[in-house]
Order: structure tokens, then sequence, then C-alpha cells
């Protein structure tokens, strides 16, 4: 097996690239190092990958689509797992451009390369920011989210519809992942857990919206990780007997699926604070604020039909998760 993995100076590429080098694979990974967020931390991700004779990088930017198209006619790659994205809900107030080129058109010259160089399953991220305007909770996949509220948003929407036509169209196995908030070690800087550690360090306030009446869906990384590996060589089946007069969302007579990924345990903003404060040792200046644009009030999974596929389901509480970053955070910044 021969697995590309797009994004994987990411924080779920490179965690999931060590799973996957740990058990023998070939990866071929590839991301932009863009500077996002610090490409220090992006750099320092990747120079343990580079350690691992089985790993192969390429420096590439998604929206290039010939060096895509090399990559593939050379590697005789069995399966892609496209996380490589433009994220951030709040960023994308900011700098929408950014997201069409690396989330619609990048996505596109994957689906593409797929298409001509046929691959046994193709894995994508999308978000449970999907849901949007969807209040039904747990968020089941098999409920309609067609309400984003950001562009981030529209833009994982969109992949979900596009690998669905290619899927359709050209017969590729395509599992759509909608993440929870995946927070652990190596993490995102931009990402609440990171944000608050940061400024509870160095006495500075955390924002918190909508004066932490926000309940959200925390997914310790390792368990996303254990997920997709599970998925990896379960591509999904074109269903003969779908009934098109209900049209499942989650499923399609395509071989092409949505699942959630997340914890199922929704926790209030405020006592996600307080846990870390109990971690850290150390009280937060609480700076309250309304709520921002393009965010939502809670998310929950509804991870009933990833159990049943992959007999698996999440299961590092945020206590445990959180000691587990806070001793990564110590050791990297030398705190």
């Amino acid at each position: 097996m021969n697995i590309l993995v797009t994004g994987a100076a990411g924080f779920i590429g490179f965690h999931l690239c060590k799973k996957l080098l740990s058990c023998g694979y070939n990866v071929i990974g590839i991301d932009n190092i863009n500077d996002y967020y610090s490409v220090q931390l992006k750099k320092d991700r990747l120079s343990i990958l580079l350690k691992e004779k089985n790993f192969k990088f390429v420096y590439q930017n998604l929206s290039e689509k010939k060096s895509l198209e090399v990559i593939f006619s050379q590697e005789c790659i069995t399966h892609v797992i496209n996380l490589a994205a433009q994220a951030g809900v709040r960023y994308s107030l900011k700098n929408p451009e950014s997201y069409i080129s690396s989330n619609i058109v990048g996505f596109y010259n994957i689906l593409e390369c797929c298409r001509n160089y046929p691959v046994n399953h193709l894995l994508f991220a999308s978000s449970s920011s999907v849901y949007g305007l969807n209040t039904a909770q747990p968020y089941s996949p098999h409920n309609n989210a067609n309400h984003p509220v950001s562009l981030y948003a529209a833009t994982k929407c969109s992949n979900e519809l596009m690998a669905h036509a290619y899927s359709h169209l050209f017969n590729i196995p395509s599992t759509g992942l909608r993440f929870f908030t995946v927070y652990g070690p190596w993490g995102r800087p931009d990402m609440a857990l990171h944000l608050f550690t940061n400024s509870i360090v160095n006495n500075k306030p955390i924002n918190i919206f909508n004066s932490g009446n926000m309940n959200r869906d925390f997914t310790y990384i390792d368990d996303i990780v254990e997920v997709i590996f599970r998925l990896i060589n379960l591509p999904p089946n074109s269903q003969k007997n779908w009934d098109t007069s209900i049209a499942d969302p989650a499923t399609s007579s395509a071989p092409w699926r949505i699942v959630n990924v997340g914890n199922d345990k929704p926790i209030k903003l405020s006592e996600f604070i307080k846990i870390l404060e109990d971690t850290i040792g150390k009280k937060a200046i609480k700076n309250y604020l309304p709520m921002q644009q393009g965010d939502v009030i809670s998310t929950w999974a509804d991870i009933s039909d990833l159990e049943k596929l992959i007999l698996f389901k999440p299961k590092t509480s945020l206590q445990d998760g959180m000691k587990i970053f806070w001793n990564w955070y110590k050791n990297y910044y030398t705190i």
C-alpha cells in the first residue's frame, strides 16, 4: 500500500502519518507549509516524519494540478487521505480567497487525479461546521446539512458534493470525515486549547465568546487517527437498493459515504476552561465577548454509524487528553 496523505505537516496529518509509518505502510506526504500558523511548528512535525525510511515528502500546493499529476503518475498510489485545507472559521471572514484556492480548487485537483489514476479508497476531511443552522442534536449524517454559516463550512459542504459526483461518475470509493473539534499534542495554535493555554501561561486574558455558553464535542487526536486508520481498508460499496425517494444524505447508490468523527460527549466551554485551569494549576483571566459571526452554539456528534462500521468509538476523556497536551506543551515550549 502506497498512501498519499495531503496536509502531512498539519496537526491530524502528522499524527496519522506517524501511525501509518509505524505499521509499515509507505507514505507520500504533501504539504505547502503555509504561514496560516507557525511554520516552525509544521517543520518540527515534519522533521520527525522525515526520520522514517518509508516516508517521502513533497513540498506541493494542491492548486498546482500538473505537479500533482506527476506525483500520482510516479508513485503508484493506492489510497488517498486528503487532510490539506485552509482551516479556520473566523479566518474565512478575513481571507476568503485562500479557502477557494485550497479547499475547492485543490480538492478538485485531487479528485481529477483519483479519476485518472484510480485508487482503492479516497478519504477526505470534512467538518462538523457543515451542520450550520441545523439545531437537531446530536448531529446525524443522515440529516441534511444545507445551511452553512461560514465560507469555510461551505467549502466543506462543496467537497462532499464534489466527491459524490466523482464517485457516481467515475466509481471512486470515497469517505467524507466530519471531524469534531480535534485537540491534543502538536495541535494547531489557533484552536481554543492552544490559545487558552498560551494566554494563561503568559498572564493574558482569554476571549470567551457568548459568555462561555457554548458546547463542543472535543475529540482527542489519537482517537481521530484510530478512526481513520480503521476506515482505510473499508471503502464504501455502491448501495444497489438505495432509496432515491428518501435520498439519505450519508449514503448513496455510488460508492460514497459520510461519517461523523467525534467524541459523542459535548462539554460546555466554561467547563472546558475549568478543566484546563485545573490541569495547568492556574486561573485564567477571562474576557467575555458576544457570539462570533460564523460560530454555532453547540456541536454534538452522532457516531452510531461509525461505531457499527469499525467497532470502535473515541474513548479519551477530556481530562486525560488535556494532561497529555499540557505535558507536550511544557516540553515543546520549555515551560
